[in-house]
């Protein structure tokens, strides 16, 4: 059997996979937060891309005539990679949501989508602890017939990149990561699988399926025409695990939703889903130990061993409504940010409320915060590090105007614009091949 890096799977790709058209340049924006129209026709009239004032309009862009699909791994919690997919669901109105299951009290936000989810949907426990499935998943997006589509745009981060299209059909892909736990995470979903009394019963079957399934992961990062990543950490990552280029197309925010509150308190604020490598642990540490004041935003499994470390200023809030959060954004003197993340909305939707920004210098957060200007950084994943970099940050010193005016450069206008050129354009090259 070929193996992931080995020359036999190679030399198979380099036979199976025709070469695709070359990748156009990073998608870019003018100073006014606006996107470039980046279209064929005005490249080609001019020799140069050219700001455009609205919506691209030459021959070809998707809008009714073609059929598009939506895709997405599953439908069961609130995250970054949920507000994606509303924005594609605004990009493209009309288009159905594929999705291995949905849990509809959970996203109330898709219950008036045409939402087509996949066998396991009746399967008992498929919704509630779809971590369990990752093999059926994989057979239940292999299963999903897109014969009908002339366009299918994946918002994937698992197993959703997978599905298998005609060759009359366009299908790319938007990658929020490679699979975290059979490529950059493997050793920590090793360490701590996160299924409770079912943990020594993972681990000890991951090593043996992990193998298969990550040579599976590789073959279907292979099946879409076109990549789309989410940030350029998410880029270097599928470069060096599915050895493919992609262009960065930033998450967006909707910039409508945040602003500077009335009245600033004098806390610190994180918003995370409660999770191991999200680190929450360390604002809530450090805070102690300068006897700061901290609102903790969210929900999860680490919410019990958070509080036993927490100090007497800290504040567990818990999971709030987007309007109650939007309100904790506005009123709170600086956000932490202390996680390793491919990308990260939350420091964006910080800035879009006036509140600077404390972020770990690595991954996303390195292209969203400007050191000095919308926040500041702290250099290792520790304590330590952390308290150190709150001893010398001082959030009244930053303007709330400018961090919002950097936010708006990540609006969800400017990226559903952007995504739909992108679309068009490979839409274009599609069919005249």
């Amino acid at each position: 059997m070929a193996v992931v890096g080995s020359p036999q799977l190679e030399l198979a790709l380099t036979h199976r996979r025709p070469r695709r058209p070359a990748l156009p340049q990073p998608l870019r924006r003018r100073g006014d937060g606006a996107p470039y129209c980046t279209c064929q026709r005005s490249v080609r009239r001019t020799g140069m891309v050219r700001p455009s004032a609205g919506r691209c309009t030459y021959p070809g862009e998707v809008a009714h005539s073609q059929r598009v699909a939506l895709v997405h791994p599953w439908l069961t919690n609130q995250g970054g990679s949920e507000r994606v997919l509303e924005a594609f669901c605004r990009a493209y109105p009309d288009a159905p949501v594929y999705t291995s299951v949905y849990e509809t009290s959970a996203l109330p936000v898709f219950r008036e989508r045409d939402v087509r989810t996949s066998f396991l949907q009746s399967w008992p426990l498929a919704r509630r602890r779809h971590q369990l499935f990752p093999v059926l998943r994989r057979r239940a997006f292999e299963s999903f017939d897109f014969s009908e589509f002339d366009i299918v745009v994946t918002s994937d981060h698992s197993e959703a990149k997978g599905i298998l299209t005609g060759p009359g059909t366009l299908h790319v892909a938007y990658i929020h990561t490679p699979t975290r736990y059979y490529w950059s995470d493997y050793q920590r979903y090793l360490a701590e699988p996160g299924f409770g009394r079912l943990d020594p019963l993972v681990r000890a079957a991951m090593p043996t399926l992990s193998s298969s399934m990550r040579q599976w992961d590789f073959l279907a990062a292979q099946r879409p025409d076109h990549l789309l990543s989410n940030s350029r950490v998410v880029q270097d990552r599928v470069r060096k695990y599915y050895r493919r280029e992609s262009t960065v197309l930033h998450a967006p925010i909707d910039l409508a939703r945040f602003s500077p509150g009335p009245e600033r308190g004098a806390h610190l604020l994180v918003v995370s889903r409660l999770i191991p490598y999200k680190r929450v642990d360390l604002a809530v540490a450090a805070c102690r130990e300068l006897d700061l004041p901290l609102r903790v935003v969210g929900d999860g499994p680490e919410m019990g061993s958070l509080r036993r470390i927490a100090g007497p200023r800290t504040s567990f809030l818990g999971a709030l409504s987007d309007e109650d959060v939007a309100r904790e954004y506005g009123a709170a003197a600086g956000f932490i940010f202390p996680g390793y993340e491919d990308f990260g909305l939350t420091p964006l939707e910080a800035m879009a409320s006036g509140t600077p920004v404390l972020a770990l210098r690595r991954g996303g957060a390195t292209e969203t915060v400007v050191d000095g200007v919308t926040g500041a950084f702290f250099d290792r994943q520790d304590v330590e590090s952390l308290v150190t970099a709150l001893r010398d940050f001082h959030p009244p010193s930053y303007d709330p105007q400018a961090l919002r005016a950097h936010a708006a450069a990540f609006d969800e206008e400017v990226f559903i614009g952007e995504l739909r050129r992108f679309v068009s354009e490979r839409w274009i090259e599609h069919t005249a091949s």
